[in-house]
């Protein structure tokens, strides 16, 4: 089970208010599709079992056919005698995922990477790409084409060509405070909050093949969140930072849920 990238779908985001109630969004059939085979290793799957999740949510075999034609003709994914599989571009995405489940990391001596954007008059669609890019890299804008982060990761490569090919690359520190400067940039509160409510979300699930549809939501939600966090080293985040615990909780859910899924779909 996996995630679709936020360019993937038009569905409304998740949400949790104040009170932590949290509100997934609905996937669509393109979202299921794509969803289960970011999921899926290696990403391909016959016709026959991305219907079969479609019918989990209640979605009928025309409409998931469709959403795989339209798939293909879009570029996202490829089909060889009723075997659907996704494209180099989703391939990267898979990776990314599967990386914010474990994400590389460092130690931390004090260090920020920062990328400043020096290219001129890029078009539309080059700064785009580097917008994307930066995303995919957690990166935070401090300003308009100024990007950073605390040097905390592991870059293999260690920068994509779309980023060298716009910005010159630097080290370096703040004079002030760090952990307010990664306050500013990101917002761990919020974070931090969407997670417990889908760590209580996981817990309130039951065990066995019972709201196999429910389950398969709740993933997604989860995945999409752990894209989104900016794994900051640990003097930077508030106390009781709930990312690992989420993760843990998430792999224990999956172990489970995945068995499930696959028997459902007859894999």
């Amino acid at each position: 089970m996996d995630a679709t990238d936020s360019t993937d779908s038009v569905d409304s985001v998740d949400s949790v208010d104040s009170a932590g109630s949290l509100a997934l969004r609905p996937l669509t059939a393109r979202s299921v599709v794509l969803s289960t085979l970011l999921g899926h290793h290696p990403p391909a799957l016959p016709a026959r079992a991305l219907v079969r999740v479609g019918e989990l949510f209640g979605t009928a075999e025309g409409t998931v056919r469709t959403a795989l034609t339209r798939m293909v003709a879009g570029g996202d994914l490829e089909q060889r005698d009723g075997t659907y599989r996704l494209t180099e571009r989703l391939l990267a995405r898979q990776a990314r995922q599967d990386d914010s489940r474990a994400p590389r990391t460092r130690a931390w001596s004090g260090g920020w990477e920062i990328a400043v954007v020096t290219a001129e008059r890029r078009p539309a669609p080059e700064r785009a790409a580097l917008r994307q890019a930066m995303a995919a890299l957690r990166l935070a804008e401090l300003r308009e084409g100024c990007w950073t982060r605390p040097a905390n990761l592991v870059r293999d490569p260690a920068w994509p060509p779309v980023v060298a090919g716009q910005c010159a690359l630097f080290t370096g520190a703040p004079e002030g405070d760090p952990a307010a400067l990664a306050a500013g940039l990101w917002d761990l509160t919020g974070w931090a909050r969407r997670a417990r409510a889908l760590e209580a979300a996981l817990e309130a699930l039951p065990g066995g093949p019972d709201r196999l549809a429910e389950r398969f939501t709740v993933s997604a939600a989860v995945l999409r969140h752990l894209l989104a966090d900016p794994v900051l080293p640990a003097p930077l985040l508030p106390a009781d930072w709930p990312g690992e615990r989420l993760r843990e909780r998430y792999e224990d859910f999956d172990r489970d849920f995945r068995t499930l899924l696959l028997r459902h779909i007859g894999v």
